[in-house]
């Protein structure tokens, strides 16, 4: 199969790598000197799972270049998924695959916007991951796994044979029984603790051991619930007692993905977190004061990181 990684940050490195070192096809796109490092020494992994270097078929920046792909899997932000989509679509055929692995609630939907609604797929990662330095991917916590499906959740052939192929690369994969309730399983658990630590700025282990942090996350994560269920999202009444208990499980030092975006004036995911659930809230009826507290303390900051992107910015890999 002829792979392509949309995106070889944290989360496409990883999966990009493993991929790799089987006999499919794989090709990355990345940019500037992290694309650079790869071409000259590879793409070099340190993982809780293991260490090791993988050579892609090819690591370019230039979507003409690409073979067409059977999969395209899209490991770049929430945000960026609608642009990356039009990019990749003249570049595909009524056969391509398409798997968002992004947090958020809603990247499938964005998807189904440009891509033809029958090719596209849902699907989720939990890990923490990024780029440690140009070429080096770091995984310090948590071992990755990846979950996905079709919309409809119909076990089809197409799944089965990606799913296998991610068990040949040795990532940890499955197919959920409900590929909707396991993203906003996972997108609770995001949004709870990414933009508060962008508010707080701390790490996860001094969020869960104040008092009052730690409450204000419990009122986020059940306004999340109460728009997922007024959505027709049925999850389970334990999600956020689990959601708690993977907060439990992370390491004290940790920090998410959007959280260090937003400490380091970069465009974040607060639209797709935070402000996604207000907006869904305002649209289905559910009040979410604790969660639009957050999103207007850190808009101002987002549109000034925002501001300053060139077309050349769009998409940053």
């Amino acid at each position: 199969m002829k792979i392509l990684i949309y995106g070889t940050g944290g989360v496409g490195g990883f999966i990009g790598g493993k991929l790799a070192q089987t006999q499919h096809q794989v090709t990355l796109i990345a940019r500037g000197a992290h694309l650079k490092a790869i071409q000259e020494r590879g793409l070099q992994v340190q993982s809780i799972a293991g260490d090791f270097t993988a050579h892609p078929h090819l690591a370019t920046d230039d979507l003409s270049k690409i073979d067409t792909p059977d999969l395209v899997i899209f490991a770049i932000k929430s945000w960026q998924l609608e642009q990356a989509s039009k990019d990749i679509l003249q570049y595909t055929n009524d056969n391509t695959l398409f798997l968002p692995l992004q947090n958020g609630a809603d990247n499938t939907e964005k998807l189904n916007k440009v891509l033809p609604k029958e090719q596209v797929l849902s699907g989720l990662c939990r890990m923490i991951s990024f780029i440690k330095s140009p070429g080096v991917i770091s995984n310090p916590d948590i071992p990755p796994s990846f979950l996905f499906g079709e919309q409809d959740n119909t076990r089809t052939s197409r799944v089965e044979t990606i799913l296998q192929i991610f068990k040949e690369a040795g990532l940890n994969a499955k197919i959920p029984e409900n590929i909707q309730v396991a993203i906003w399983q996972k997108f609770l658990f995001i949004t709870t603790v990414s933009a508060i630590g962008g508010l707080t700025r701390v790490s996860i282990g001094v969020m869960r051991d104040n008092t009052y942090i730690k409450d204000l996350m419990l009122k986020t994560a059940q306004e999340v619930y109460a728009v997922a269920h007024t959505k027709g999202i049925v999850l389970p009444e334990n999600t956020i007692d689990k959601a708690f208990a993977a907060i439990a499980r992370q390491a004290p030092d940790t920090t998410a993905s959007t959280q260090r975006d937003l400490m380091e004036g970069k465009p974040s995911e607060l639209e797709n977190f935070n402000g996604y659930i207000v907006k869904e809230g305002k649209r289905v009826g559910v009040s979410t004061p604790v969660n639009e507290m957050i999103y207007q303390l850190l808009l101002p900051q987002e549109n000034i990181a925002r501001s300053p992107l060139t077309p050349e910015e769009g998409i940053r890999l």
